[in-house]
């Protein structure tokens, strides 16, 4: 699938991510739960840079979301595993 605007997908934390997560909240100005390196959270699109990674390799920007009224800024997250990518979420359930 191609990613769209305002799709959700699922983001895995980087350590990075995670250590200005825990930063924000330490210092009271979050108010949420620390967060771990591979913590998987919902990320909304809200911007394709096509062929970031090379041809057909799509990058985006979105807004994560997570466990509280946190939010972090996601840049130039390509599809994937691995921590600081994005994945489509998967199936669950089926056609009754």
């Amino acid at each position: 699938m191609t990613p769209t605007i305002g799709r959700i997908v699922h983001y895995k934390l980087s350590a990075n991510d995670a250590a200005r997560i825990n930063q924000n909240w330490r210092s009271g100005n979050e108010t949420g739960n620390a967060s771990t390196e591979g913590d998987i959270v919902p990320l909304i699109i809200v911007r394709i840079w096509p062929d970031e990674y090379g041809p057909g390799v799509a990058g985006v920007n979105g807004q994560a979301f997570l466990d509280g009224h946190d939010t972090l800024w996601v840049t130039s997250a390509r599809e994937g595993t691995e921590p600081g990518q994005w994945s489509w979420p998967p199936r669950v359930g089926g056609a009754a």
